[in-house]
């Protein structure tokens, strides 16, 4: 009977390999030392979803939280600079806010909506 070696190293890919079974499957660590908000764990279900080869290509070669690190930091900097620019231009203010609260809070959570759905297409999917 042929004893195959728990452990093993492939020089091409640089990775580690472990015997479970009669399968030898990567080693994989995901390292990340910052949470994923939002929008880079929307990123990954869609890579997981729709894009399953750049997702394993990315999982496999180490970047793919660097990956969803990029889109949800992006993402986040375009939601704080549109939120307010997009408040302005409907003109919903501070003089709103105090006059009628409940349409000021109704016309925020809508151009929020509107962000994170520009958002969403455009970084997100992409």
């Amino acid at each position: 009977m042929n004893t195959l070696p728990s452990k093993i190293h492939d020089s091409q890919n640089g990775l580690n390999y472990t015997l479970v079974g009669d399968y030898y499957l990567p080693d994989l660590e995901i390292e990340s030392s910052q949470p994923i908000g939002i929008f880079g764990r929307a990123r990954m279900k869609v890579l997981k979803e729709h894009r399953p080869e750049l997702y394993s290509r990315l999982l496999l070669s180490g970047k793919l939280y660097d990956d969803l690190h990029e889109v949800d930091a992006e993402a986040q900097h375009l939601l704080d600079e549109m939120i307010p620019q997009m408040a302005a231009e409907a003109g919903v203010n501070e003089k709103l806010k105090a006059a009628d609260p409940i349409r000021w809070v109704g016309m925020m959570n809508t151009i929020k909506a509107q962000v994170e759905e520009i958002i969403s297409r455009e970084i997100v999917f992409n």
